[in-house]
């Protein structure tokens, strides 16, 4: 019986028609569209394109391979005539490490596709992929995405890494996962009629299911996800696919699985998480990190534990400084610390890129699901739910009144392509039940005709950023003979955007060398040099030993300046040399 069920389905899922199956008859065209999802294929047929089109900004490179083979991909864009990648200031965006998050993915291709399209025609953008280097991964969780939108999935399934575990400790491995018994594409709930169960229907809205009070008659009971108990255990849907959480699984503060479920055995044991470390490493030039995810609507930045304290202050400025003007971009987001506003985590991508790699960070959280809504003016007006007051409504919110509003805009808005009604069922377990609930391409993730506004938004937040990542100019000025063929010379090097040629904490925790201020010349001695601690009163901190060379870290919208005695005569070559902020090289004659 339960082969005879498993074989209707897989007949009902091939005729099924979904979000991810109609994809398919969609040619992909540079520039590209954003009013639908793109399928794996189909964003590698856009990678493709972008670098056929621009091969001039565009690299594009094979990062490594996932657990079930599939590639992922790296396009870097760069101008080469206004200097090699690693000599500007890097800016790294990727998208989908959790494989159900799509939108992320959106995101990180309506970048691409926006610098390279407008490059040439607007001026700001011009200016940007000249001076500064992008290196954007779209898909991070190739497998996790290939499955979510390829198979019946609800809106949580194949969100993590797919590496088999034994779940449920029967010396097999994923071995029961859900099943969509009625073929409609999404893996929805089940239900069965129960008197004495804990549920009943919503007299307002029979789709909705409340919590029956004390003493109250109950109505249903769920069964959870659809299913069989296919190991024959007694058990349904005990041991799906995975779980490791691409989000728990990177070499800093990792803590194992009963610390941080989806932790994994050990750090990067996740094939692909540690082929794209293993990539980020070769690019000492990143200084700022975005992650995207959904759901929620946030900008998060670390630490993302209590234990390891707050950012330094210049740190925590910056931070605020861009995070509160994204909030301005995007509106109705929060710019929030992970631990303290949402929760903590271990293992996490962005803090091991801000804490091992010295970079800054934030993870863009899209989608927001009471946007889903169906009010006039004045119902706006009037006090809104709970969760949603806090922006954490939707998709994570209890309150009946948030599903009913969203059951209104699937109703009237996509014309009931979000919802799958309840429809009875006979189960070889459970016997007469209903499946039924929110569809796969629901509640995580925007309908095609709400994307373009998000990702637009998100890129100019990312945009936003990477205009403030550092930009240091050099300037020689008090060039004096002060005696017999000696020399005094003063350099300032300032900076015109928020962030820091070196992050605080990177400094402080000695993550890389500072950046280095040298001067040299044949026939030339630098005699002393320091820090200038009073230019009008002539106050310097004169270094002691090898004063040819000044450690130094230009902080955001600031400036450091420093004087040094030099004797001999002929050319004099001032280098300034930074990880993050690139190089300056200046002459001077002394004469």
């Amino acid at each position: 019986m339960k082969k005879f069920y498993i074989l209707i389905t897989a007949l009902l899922v091939l005729v099924a028609v979904s979000f991810a199956g109609g994809l398919q008859a969609h040619k992909v065209t540079v520039p590209l569209s954003f009013d639908y999802y793109y399928t794996n294929a189909m964003v590698e047929e856009a990678l493709q394109a972008l670098h056929k089109a621009y091969p001039h900004l565009t690299k594009l490179d094979l990062v490594g391979k996932s657990e079930e083979g599939r590639s992922i991909y790296c396009m870097t864009i760069n101008n080469p005539k206004t200097g090699d990648a690693l000599s500007k200031p890097g800016i790294y965006v990727d998208g989908n490490i959790h494989g159900n998050e799509d939108p992320a993915t959106e995101v990180t291709l309506y970048l691409l596709n926006y610098l390279l399209t407008n490059y040439g025609s607007n001026t700001e953008i011009t200016q940007l992929v000249d001076n500064k280097c992008f290196y954007v991964i779209p898909i991070v969780n190739v497998d996790g995405r290939y499955h979510f939108l390829t198979d019946p999935n609800d809106p949580s399934g194949n969100r993590t890494i797919r590496r088999p575990k034994d779940d449920d400790k029967d010396g097999l491995f994923d071995e029961d996962a859900p099943e969509d018994l009625n073929g409609d594409g999404t893996i929805n709930s089940m239900r069965k009629k129960d008197p004495n169960g804990r549920w009943k229907s919503d007299p307002q809205e029979p789709r909705i299911m409340i919590p029956v009070k004390p003493g109250e008659k109950g109505e249903w009971t769920l069964l959870g996800d659809e299913g069989f108990d296919n190991d024959g255990d007694g058990m349904v849907n005990e041991d799906g696919p995975g779980y490791v959480d691409g989000n728990r699984n990177w070499g800093y503060d990792w803590m194992p699985n009963y610390v941080q479920r989806g932790a994994g055995d050990y750090p990067f044991s996740g094939v692909g998480l540690k082929a794209i470390a293993d990539y980020i490493m070769t690019k000492p030039n990143i200084c700022m990190g975005w992650a995207f995810h959904n759901t929620g609507g946030m900008f998060l930045r670390g630490p993302s534990t209590k234990a390891h304290g707050e950012f330094p202050r210049e740190d925590v400025e910056f931070y605020d400084f861009v995070g509160e003007q994204s909030e301005r971009i995007v509106p109705d987001y929060r710019y929030i610390i992970g631990w303290k506003d949402l929760y903590e985590t271990y293992g996490d991508f962005m803090e091991w890129l801000v804490q091992m790699q010295g970079a800054y960070g934030f993870v863009g959280e899209l989608f927001m699901s009471q946007h889903e809504t169906f009010k006039s003016i004045k119902e706006n007006k009037k006090k809104k739910p709970a969760e949603e007051e806090e922006g954490m409504g939707g998709f994570f919110s209890r309150d009946p009144e948030v599903e009913k509003q969203r059951l209104k805009f699937n109703d009237h808005l996509t014309q009931g392509e979000l919802y799958n009604e309840w429809k009875p069922f006979k189960h070889p377990l459970y016997g007469d039940i209903e499946i039924g609930g929110w569809a796969k391409m629901s509640s995580r993730l925007p309908h095609p005709f709400m994307l373009k506004e998000l990702v637009h938004r998100n890129a100019s937040a990312i945009i936003f950023t990477a205009k403030h990542t550092p930009e240091v100019k050099m300037k020689v000025f008090g060039l004096k003979k002060v005696g017999d063929n000696l020399y005094r010379v003063r350099i300032r090097l300032s900076n015109a955007s928020a962030m820091p040629s070196m992050s605080a904490a990177a400094s402080r925790n000695k993550v890389y060398p500072k950046d280095m201020l040298t001067l040299s010349g044949t026939g030339i001695k630098v005699v002393t040099g320091g820090a200038i601690t009073d230019l009008y009163r002539d106050k310097v901190s004169y270094k002691e030993f090898k004063p040819q060379l000044q450690m130094v870290r230009v902080p955001g919208f600031g400036k450091v300046e420093h004087q040094f005695l030099v004797s001999g005569s002929g050319k004099l070559t001032i280098k300034y040399q930074s990880r993050k902020a690139g190089t300056i090289v200046k002459t001077v004659e002394l004469k």
